[in-house]
């Protein structure tokens, strides 16, 4: 790889996406996430030679199931013994300090 950070396998210029997102590299960081970059993209390489004409599309590895209890009306507790944990109350309400002006 040579000192402006373009990795020799994957083609990236690491130093330049890293000032596009605006982090501050220092050369060793580049030289070591440019191999790193490298390595995974070897890998994703590797993935892609893998026969995946019989396998279905799937958006999970596992089958999902929402499991819902049934919705039951409770009993509410009574506003004063609620409002008795407020810090500050103003009537049946809990009093918060304003914050858009």
């Amino acid at each position: 790889m040579s000192s402006h950070g373009k990795n020799a396998k994957s083609g990236i210029d690491v130093a330049y996406v890293a000032k596009l997102a605006r982090i501050a590299l220092t050369e060793e960081e580049i030289q070591r996430l440019g191999g790193q970059l490298g390595d995974i993209l070897d890998y994703i390489d590797t993935l892609n030679e893998v026969d995946t004409e019989d396998v279905p599309p799937m958006s999970h590895v596992l089958p999902l199931e929402n499991i819902y209890r049934e919705d039951a009306v409770g009993t509410s507790l009574p506003v004063d013994e609620v409002l008795d944990n407020a810090p500050s109350k103003k009537g049946n309400f809990f009093k918060v300090p304003k914050i858009i002006e």
